[in-house]
C-alpha cells in the first residue's frame, strides 16, 4: 500500500460522519460492528505502512548525517593537506608540495560530493517528515474515531435493551391489567360473585322451604289434638275440657 493509498483512506475515514452513517442504516448495530473492524483493520495496515515509512525517513536522516560529517573530514583533510604542501614548498621541496596539493584537491572533491549528497537528501528528508506528521496525524485522528464508534456502539445497544425492556414491561401490564373491567380478574370476579348470589338464592330458598315444614308440623298438631277429644267424648267424657279436668 502506497503513502497516497494510505493517506486518503486515513482522510476518508477520518472525515466519516458517524451520526449521519447511522441514520441511513437499516440496522445501525450491524453497521457500527463492521466500521469497527474495519477501523481496527485499516489503523492496524496504517501503522505498519507509517512505521515503514518512518523507518525511510530514518535512513535517509541517518545518510545525511553521514554525508555531513564526511564534508566536514573531507574538508579537514583538505586543510591539513594543502597545510603540509604550503611547508614543503617553503622548504623548497616542490614536487612533495604538489603532490600534497594534488592530495587536497582530491579531498575538496570527496567534500563537494558530500556536501552535494546532503543537500539532496535535504527535500526528500523535509517532504518525508511532514508526509509522517500527516500520517501520524491522520493515524490519531483515525484511533479517536474508533474510539467514537464503540461508544456509539455501546450507548445504542444500552438504548435498544432499554427500549426492549420498557417495551416488556408495558406488554406485561397491558395484558394483566386490573383496572380494565374487560380482563381476565374483572370478568373471574364478576363469575364469583354471580356464584355467590347464586348460594345465596340457594340459602334463601332452603330456609323458605323450611319453615313450610314445621308450618305444617304445627297443623298436624293440632288434629292430632282434635281426633283425641273425639274418642274421649265417644268414650263418655262428653263434656270434659281439658281446661276445667
Amino acid at each position: 500500500m502506497t503513502k497516497q493509498s494510505i493517506f486518503g483512506r486515513i482522510s476518508q475515514l477520518v472525515r466519516a460522519n458517524v451520526n449521519a452513517l447511522i441514520d441511513e442504516a437499516e440496522d445501525p448495530q450491524k453497521m457500527l460492528d463492521q466500521m469497527v473492524r474495519d477501523y481496527t483493520n485499516s489503523i492496524a495496515d496504517a501503522e505498519a505502512a507509517i512505521a515503514e515509512t518512518i523507518g525511510n525517513l530514518r535512513l535517509l536522516e541517518d545518510d545525511h548525517r553521514e554525508d555531513v560529517a564526511a564534508a566536514t573530514e573531507w574538508g579537514q583533510k583538505a586543510i591539513a593537506a594543502s597545510r603540509k604542501a604550503d611547508e614543503l614548498r617553503s622548504a623548497g621541496n616542490t614536487a612533495d608540495a604538489d603532490k600534497f596539493d594534488n592530495l587536497a584537491k582530491v579531498a575538496l572533491g570527496r567534500q563537494i560530493s558530500a556536501e552535494n549528497e546532503a543537500k539532496t537528501a535535504e527535500p526528500q528528508i523535509a517532504s518525508q517528515t511532514e508526509v509522517v506528521d500527516k500520517l501520524k496525524a491522520g493515524l490519531n485522528g483515525m484511533k479517536e474515531k474508533l474510539e467514537q464508534l464503540k461508544s456509539k456502539r455501546s450507548e445504542l445497544i444500552a438504548r435498544a435493551k432499554t427500549a426492549q425492556a420498557q417495551q416488556q414491561v408495558h406488554d406485561a401490564v397491558k395484558s394483566v391489567d386490573i383496572l380494565d373491567p374487560t380482563s381476565e380478574i374483572s370478568r373471574f370476579e364478576d363469575k364469583i360473585r354471580r356464584e355467590e348470589a347464586k348460594a345465596r338464592g340457594q340459602a334463601e330458598l332452603a330456609a323458605s322451604s323450611l319453615d313450610a315444614q314445621f308450618n305444617e308440623l304445627e297443623d298436624l298438631g293440632e288434629l292430632t289434638e282434635v281426633d283425641a277429644r273425639l274418642a274421649a267424648l265417644k268414650a263418655g267424657g262428653a263434656g270434659q275440657s281439658a281446661i276445667g279436668g
